[in-house]
């Protein structure tokens, strides 16, 4: 397959399409401090062609980044930015389905997640074993679980603890529990949570259907589980029994009517930092459910790079945890701008500015 990269380095549209001011959203915004936040600086370490579904990443040790390009059912490798001369990124796999979460179970070891939608409500999930791979070299995607019914849209995913994953199912609204055994033991899955807040909106005339539950991460140090839910404009966590690795009570709201995709978490600040794709920003939200400290840290005024946010994961070099996140975009493939134009899909690197408290800016 040609490998279909435009380039590695940052650069604006080839068209010249020029900046448009997104969607005005209404309901929270009157409850923002007045106090003008810090924005984010914004790089783009990788630009793939118009279409382009970017969606999960994970960041690998050594600081190269795997990405899934849903629609295109593909994993793609990106270099790391620090290393020159720069590379192109690298197609690593192609699945028979459309691509979604990936989790990194072991080091250089990852699960992700495929599934056909609602067409035939098969899904899959897939263990990939980088640990002797190299760049341009074919890597071999293990199928070790296919899912049962209900499952239909597999979303994101995280690690509970060693061996214990959760994936989001947004079209079937829950979340599921796949245990992986050491050794060569049988995989298997469960619902693990199923809520009215993680349901989808299946649409209607003139309005396309939403997915609900999304991202989901664990905050280890609290014991909760985060997720986001699309459809119902939700920022939701739910406590984690520490021994079973089950739910510990009933989900209940961070932040509400925020349209949110994915989030990376910053347990040092208490903050959550989310992508919210339809609206081409990313938000600080702080977890002790004060939505008059949200802010916008990207996207606003409207930033070309932005367009279509759809996940973020923290850097892993010393010092990036909290500081440095990289995010990927589609271009506005799902929701274009004002000016319905789609721009290429983008892996991009976000230089946060700092917190000194849950939620706050100095």
């Amino acid at each position: 397959m040609a490998n279909p990269i435009i380039t590695a380095a940052t650069r604006l549209d080839q068209d010249g399409t020029t900046a448009h001011a997104h969607t005005a959203r209404t309901g929270w915004q009157e409850t923002m401090q007045t106090q003008e936040p810090a924005m984010a600086k914004l790089t783009t370490v990788a630009v793939f062609p118009r279409y382009y579904s970017l969606g999960y990443l994970a960041v690998r040790r050594d600081g190269s980044i795997l990405v899934t390009a849903a629609f295109q059912h593909e994993l793609w490798y990106i270099p790391p930015v620090d290393v020159r001369p720069r590379a192109e990124p690298v197609l690593v796999h192609t699945f028979d389905q459309a691509a979604s979460g990936l989790v990194e179970t072991q080091p250089d070891v990852f699960h992700i997640s495929t599934s056909n939608g609602d067409r035939a409500h098969e899904s899959f999930l897939h263990r990939l074993d980088l640990r002797h791979w190299n760049p341009g070299e074919s890597a071999r995607a293990e199928t070790v679980l296919q899912f049962g019914d209900p499952a239909t849209g597999l979303a994101g995913s995280c690690l509970l603890a060693p061996g214990v994953i959760v994936l989001a199912d947004s079209l079937a609204g829950l979340i599921w529990r796949v245990d992986l055994p050491a050794g060569h033991g049988i995989v298997t899955a469960r619902v693990w949570l199923q809520h009215e807040t993680m349901r989808c909106d299946p649409g209607r005339p003139l309005v396309l259907p939403q997915p609900g539950i999304k991202g989901v991460r664990y905050a280890a140090r609290t014991g909760y589980l985060y997720y986001t839910s699309t459809a119902r404009k939700l920022f939701m966590r739910v406590p984690v029994d520490p021994g079973s690795h089950d739910p510990a009570g009933v989900p209940g709201c961070i932040a509400s009517s925020i349209m949110a995709d994915d989030f990376c978490l910053d347990e040092d600040a208490d903050v959550a930092y989310l992508t919210t794709h339809h609206w081409n920003t990313i938000e600080r939200v702080p977890l002790q459910a004060d939505g008059n400290a949200r802010q916008i840290v990207a996207g606003e005024p409207f930033d070309e790079q932005l367009v279509g946010p759809s996940s973020a994961a923290w850097g892993r070099r010393p010092g990036d945890y909290g500081r440095i996140a990289y995010v990927t975009t589609d271009g506005g493939l799902v929701a274009p701008p004002t000016d319905d134009m789609v721009r290429p899909a983008r892996l991009l690197r976000a230089e946060l500015p700092a917190t000194v408290s849950a939620g706050y800016l100095p």
